[in-house]
């Protein structure tokens, strides 16, 4: 039973990683079925960002080679910094039957969507423009500047919700968590997903009845 591949993308600012800190410490899930795929960048951390946890920080030699080795799912130069997702944060997670949570921009999900057409897509989508506003600016991790160009870029996301099979408003980030895991725990509960535990408890009953006679 291969793991589900989960892309969540948002605009920047509209919550997604306070979303998915929601669901992790909350324990929305169970830890052991899904693992949240790291981020490699060549950007630098922000104050407060642990290595290996929050992203993979390299230098742009290293992306580089990585690139030139196939080593990326996706990977994307944004805001003069690349970003990307390596194969071995993912495949072996889905090999074993855990589903991989990745927190990737609607450029890079459309990537990824378009090359691997099973993932399952879901957007988190501010309440409102205004509210968007609101959250870039009180973050104050970007000049004036930069939060316009972040604004003027969110029109462009938006637009492609459509292109997602789960859309979250996140207009409660609390509220926005458990959405997040009720998405996470139904899709786990498929019948393709329990095909062999299922077919085994069916064979039970068959069985069962077979001895009665």
């Amino acid at each position: 039973m291969a793991g589900d591949l989960i892309i969540l993308s948002a605009p920047s600012g509209a919550g997604k990683t306070t979303i998915i800190r929601g669901l992790l410490e909350r324990r929305l899930i169970a830890p052991e079925s899904v693992a949240f795929s790291v981020s490699h960048t060549t950007r630098a951390p922000r104050e407060g960002e642990v290595d290996g946890v929050d992203y993979h920080f390299v230098d742009i030699p290293t992306f580089q080679s990585m690139i030139a080795g196939e080593r990326f799912l996706e990977w994307a130069e944004v805001y003069g910094n690349y970003y990307g997702t390596s194969l071995d944060g993912v495949l072996p997670h889905l090999e074993r039957g855990i589903d991989v949570l990745m927190d990737i921009d609607v450029k890079g999900a459309t990537s990824v969507l378009e090359s691997h057409p099973e993932a399952v897509g879901i957007f988190v989508m501010p309440p409102s423009f205004d509210v968007l506003r609101q959250r870039l600016q009180g973050r104050r991790l970007d000049s004036p500047e930069a939060v316009e160009r972040r604004l003027t870029v969110s029109l462009w996301e938006i637009r492609r919700y459509h292109q997602y099979e789960y859309v979250i408003i996140n207009d409660d980030a609390a509220r926005a968590s458990e959405a997040l895991a009720a998405i996470l725990q139904a899709r786990r509960q498929r019948s393709s997903r329990l095909k062999e535990r299922a077919a085994a408890i069916a064979a039970g009953f068959e069985a069962e009845f077979e001895s009665r006679g």
